[in-house]
């Protein structure tokens, strides 16, 4: 099974990254869903055990089939890469009615005992309402599970953009795709994700190709493809591996006796070029403490510094890769 997209010459000119709380939100909600399946999360899903408690998370759920199409107004196309939850939640508020009615209906056919369920009758005779009352549980689904924890997960999205934007203009779109996921190939001008739960195509109308990576939905590789949206492909975003690890635990204790504990943190959390603000926000420091052991590292040969628009990224030499025990980025 996959999914194929094909690309035109303005479709390549038109990729671009983004970044998305709400999706964000709601993959969180269907990782609740089953979490039995979801066992690298369970740091997150423990802790946020006494939150979901407080949630009727069923009307999200009932659009989120296991296998066939999850509803669409959940999760609208991303604004860009600084889209705030805010901005997104307003146009799940905007969806006209009948189109809501449209894709949920689409959704609830997919979902056993979906169209003739109480709730998803509901839905189908009042959309309206549904939409607000969706939108509605999506906001405080945020609150209570992602907003706590989004200054890290934005940290470690906006890296991933970072180091990918560079990778695509060292190797190319073609070659980007493998590194993205192993699920992505690449050939003759289409696109395609492999291991999906069926056969689909779409034929891109030069509207470009959406590129996003997203924490919950790992391990997984999701293509959008539902037209009038744009297409988009949601892949596990890059350093992941340390998300739930604190600094602490996966630092050295030689290393920082070496160095001092934040410098040492700071060294082993630059798996990937990476931000002041950004390093700040992941290991929760003060940004002015993590500028003065960002200095003293690259003055020492660790790290080596480079401007990216409006950022300069920070990002380990061989010396300070070798020290922090780690073999530092991926190809």
């Amino acid at each position: 099974m996959a999914l194929r997209l094909v690309l035109g010459e303005s479709d390549l000119l038109r990729c671009r990254f983004a970044l998305s709380p709400l999706w964000e939100t709601q993959q969180a909600v269907r990782t609740l869903a089953r979490p039995e399946h979801h066992g690298y999360h369970l740091p997150w899903i423990r802790r946020t055990r006494a939150a979901a408690a407080g949630l009727d998370l069923a009307p999200l759920w009932l659009l989120m089939p296991q296998r066939g199409h999850g509803a669409d107004l959940l999760s609208p196309p991303p604004l860009g890469p600084t889209a705030s939850f805010a901005e997104e939640i307003a146009r799940v508020r905007a969806t006209d009615p009948e189109t809501a009615r449209v894709d949920i209906a689409k959704s609830l056919a997919d979902q056993p005992g979906g169209l003739t369920s109480a709730r998803g009758r509901a839905m189908l005779a009042d959309p309206e309402r549904a939409v607000r009352d969706l939108a509605d549980l999506l906001e405080w689904a945020w609150e209570a599970l992602i907003e706590p924890d989004w200054p890290r997960f934005r940290a470690l999205l906006e890296a991933d953009v970072a180091y990918h934007s560079r990778r695509l203009a060292e190797v190319g779109f073609g070659c980007l795709l493998g590194e993205l996921s192993p699920r992505l190939q690449w050939a003759d001008s289409t696109l395609t994700i492999t291991q999906t739960k069926g056969e689909h195509s779409r034929v891109l109308d030069g509207s470009g190709l959406v590129l996003m990576p997203s924490v919950f939905t790992w391990p997984e590789t999701v293509g959008g493809i539902d037209e009038p949206w744009p297409a988009a492909v949601i892949y596990p975003v890059r350093g992941i591996g340390g998300l739930w690890t604190e600094p602490s635990a996966r630092t050295p204790k030689a290393l920082a006796r070496l160095l001092g504990r934040g410098r040492a943190d700071i060294l082993c959390a630059l798996t990937e070029p990476a931000a002041t603000t950004t390093l700040a926000e992941r290991l929760a420091l003060a940004p002015s403490s993590v500028s003065a052991h960002l200095s003293a590292l690259r003055g020492a040969g660790l790290l080596t510094s480079r401007r990216q628009g409006r950022q300069v990224l920070y990002e380990r030499t061989p010396l300070g890769i070798a020290l922090a025990g780690s073999e530092g980025p991926r190809p």
